[in-house]
């Protein structure tokens, strides 16, 4: 399973959040059709550019709960005072990539700042 982590400021667009991706995967050199599901914290449930953007994609949006941040966030590779404050974890896009995509998953590396979107990919530790 191959997840994108969403974090961003308020009142981004869908095209912020397409954007972001995009060009995240495009870092990676991978294609859109790699990924299985965009992920957020609980604490970005009501932004709706990031559900527009899953529903332009054809992708669930997977929310996690601050728990499951928690426990990842010591695996993040991005560190955010505004983000450890306001959501509980150092990288709301890394955490949440990582703890959507299941135990043992791994970030493809930090995440990309694209504006005020940021997006990191996860793999989960089945994938080969």
């Amino acid at each position: 399973m191959m997840v994108a982590g969403i974090g961003s400021r308020k009142g981004v667009t869908a095209g912020d959040v397409l954007a972001a991706v995009e060009t995240t995967l495009e870092t990676h050199g991978l294609a859109m059709t790699a990924l299985s599901a965009l992920a957020t914290s609980e604490f970005k449930r009501d932004e709706e550019a990031i559900f527009a953007a899953g529903r332009d994609l054809a992708l669930p949006i997977i929310v996690v709960t601050t728990e499951a941040l928690e426990k990842v966030s010591s695996n993040t590779l991005s560190r955010s005072e505004l983000s450890q404050s306001t959501a509980g974890t150092p990288s709301v896009s890394e955490a949440s990539a990582l703890a959507a995509a299941g135990a043992g998953a791994k970030l493809l590396g930090p995440r990309t700042v694209l504006g005020p979107v940021t997006c990191a990919i996860a793999i989960s530790g089945e994938a080969p």
